[in-house]
């Protein structure tokens, strides 16, 4: 089994695209544990991750909050998927994907990827290239909040 090092998850690094507004980003990525207690029940831990192995389903976190003088309008926040993840989805968010490095955006289940023979077929949660969240409403002075997605090392 191949364990791969934490600089492949130094690709997390949020940008900040579309605002010139001050909101203060801050990222975490951990590592998703299931076990189970001596009741038989099952319990989710996130754990800082020291090495990481194919399979592993890591959670990515991003908090944010409006440093700035006034509320940050129009906020598009862009994140890169680390190349030796697999997007795993997002929860109940619906954040926008790039499979295409970035060139266009949608909804996975919208979205297609050119075969070598020039042929398309739908894009799968392994082409995703970047996450993107866009605010409709503005994020007032001081306010805060959190994003996530999850992964599966490849």
């Amino acid at each position: 089994m191949r364990k791969l090092p934490l600089l492949l998850l130094a690709a997390f690094a949020p940008m900040q695209a579309l605002a010139a507004d001050r909101v203060d980003l801050d990222n975490h990525v951990f590592l998703e544990r299931v076990t189970t207690d001596a009741n038989g029940r099952e319990r989710v831990l996130l754990e800082e991750p020291k090495v990481v192995v194919p399979g592993d389903r890591l959670v990515f976190v991003l908090n944010y909050r409006n440093a700035g003088a006034q509320p940050a309008d129009r906020f598009v926040i862009t994140n890169p998927m680390p190349a030796a993840v697999r997007f795993a989805g997002a929860g109940d968010a619906q954040p926008v994907v790039s499979v295409d490095g970035g060139k266009q955006w949608g909804l996975l289940s919208a979205l297609s990827v050119t075969m070598p023979d020039g042929t398309r077929r739908a894009a799968q949660p392994a082409d995703v290239t970047h996450v993107r969240w866009a605010f409709d409403k503005p994020i007032p002075v001081g306010g805060t909040g959190k994003l996530m997605f999850r992964g599966v090392v490849k």
